[in-house]
């Protein structure tokens, strides 16, 4: 039974930094994404990771902010979060899958609970 278990998340100001934690427990997946949801709004793939290769892509709303990394002793990947803005408050939610490609557009079928990031 694979399980993703977000952490991290919180209240922070503008300009500040969070570092969101996903660790997985059970089999691994060879693709792992970030995805916010904001509230009245479509869920939005924020970045992904091929933990083979560690080749990332990113959407274009926060690249050169994120940065999603991973540590495969660990089984977790992180999303660092630097200049916050307002507009990036949102639950996040880690998801993985099993694809021979890896960007936020796969069709990811494991997802975690959940964080809230709340930027003011």
């Amino acid at each position: 039974h694979v399980q993703l278990v977000e952490s991290g998340g919180g209240s922070m100001q503008a300009g500040g930094s969070l570092r969101l934690s996903c660790t997985v427990s059970g089999s691994t997946r060879n693709c792992m994404g970030w995805f916010r949801q904001a509230p009245g709004k479509e869920r939005e793939g924020v970045a992904a990771i091929y933990t083979g290769s560690g080749s990332t892509s990113y959407a274009d709303s926060v690249k050169d902010r994120f940065t999603i990394s991973q540590d495969n002793a660990k089984n977790t990947v992180y999303l660092q979060m630097n200049s916050l803005k307002p507009e990036d408050t949102a639950m996040y939610y880690c998801a993985a899958v099993w694809s021979l490609r890896c960007n936020v557009d796969v069709e990811y079928n494991l997802w975690g609970q959940g964080t809230q990031v709340t930027v003011s």
